[in-house]
C-alpha cells in the first residue's frame, strides 16, 4: 500500500505526534472486528429467522443495534481526543447490551433455536471484551 503524498500539515490539520498511520484506521481495531462479526451473524443468522409478524418491530431494533455498535466505534476513532472518543465506545457497548436482550427475546419467543443463540452469546461477549478493553486503553492514555 502507498503512502499518501497530501500533506496534511499544511492545511492546519495534524494528527497528534506518532499517531498517524496510512494503514491504520477504525478498521484495523479488533474490537471493530469483532462488533462486525457480530453485525454480519445477525444479518444472516438472525434476521431470517424471524417471521413475518417480527419483521416491522424487532427486525428493525436489532438492524439498528448492529449498524450502531460498528457505525460509534468508527465514529469515536475519528474523534480527534480520546475523551469523546469514549462516549461513542459506550454508546456501541451499549448496543452491544441491547443486541444481547434482543437475542434473548428471540431464544424466549422460539424464533431460533439453542445452538444459534450460544453462538450469538459467544460472538457478543467476544465483542463485549475486545471493545472494554479498547476502552481501558483509551482511558489510560487519557492519563
Amino acid at each position: 500500500m502507498k503512502q499518501f503524498d497530501y500533506d496534511f500539515k499544511s492545511e492546519g490539520v495534524e494528527e497528534p505526534p506518532g499517531e498517524y498511520s496510512a494503514y491504520k484506521d477504525f478498521t484495523t481495531l479488533a474490537c471493530w472486528k469483532d462488533a462486525r462479526e457480530v453485525k454480519l451473524f445477525f444479518n444472516k443468522e438472525i434476521i431470517p429467522q424471524l417471521p413475518r409478524e417480527a419483521k416491522y418491530n424487532i427486525e428493525n431494533q436489532i438492524r439498528n443495534a448492529f449498524i450502531s455498535i460498528t457505525a460509534n466505534i468508527a465514529e469515536g476513532y475519528g474523534r480527534f481526543h480520546y475523551r469523546e472518543g469514549i462516549q461513542f465506545y459506550r454508546v456501541a457497548r451499549g448496543s452491544l447490551f441491547e443486541l444481547k436482550d434482543h437475542l434473548i427475546s428471540c431464544r424466549d419467543l422460539n424464533y431460533i433455536n439453542e445452538d444459534i443463540y450460544q453462538k450469538g452469546i459467544e460472538l457478543i461477549e467476544k465483542a463485549k471484551i475486545s471493545l472494554n478493553g479498547y476502552i481501558n486503553y483509551v482511558q489510560q492514555k487519557i492519563k
